[in-house]
């Protein structure tokens, strides 16, 4: 069973810095794409980032670029997700999610994914 385990919220500053952590187990594939998305009380949730492990080819919403950077740590299976420059339009809840086919070009609609974590709460605030 896939499980994914979120860590690193917090509150922070406008203009801080936070990493956030993801945990996987639970498969073991050698294609997939695997992201980070966020989501506040009254909207969707939207994507923010997302990597697809064929080629290695990473994704930013536009709100993000430049500031957020999505990387992985393979060997022990470990999504991060570096955050810069923080913004209160930041804030809401974190969570990573795997889709096992990837068919999607940008990989970052969240209805295409699979498996979900349980999210990590963002604050940015003064």
């Amino acid at each position: 069973q896939v499980q994914l385990v979120e860590s690193g919220g917090d509150l922070v500053q406008p203009g801080g810095s936070l990493r956030l952590s993801c945990a996987a187990s639970g498969f073991i594939l050698d294609y997939y794409a695997i992201g980070w998305f966020r989501q506040v009380p009254g909207k969707e949730r939207e994507g923010v980032s997302c990597l697809k492990t064929v080629d290695g080819a990473t994704y930013y919403a536009d709100s993000v670029k430049g500031r957020f950077t999505i990387s992985r740590d393979s060997a022990n299976n470990i999504l991060y997700l570096q955050m810069t420059s923080l913004k209160p339009e930041d804030t809401g809840v974190y969570y990573c999610a795997v889709d096992i086919l990837p068919l999607q070009l940008t990989c970052l609609r969240p209805s295409a994914y699979d498996d979900w974590g349980q999210g990590t709460q963002v604050t940015v605030s003064s």
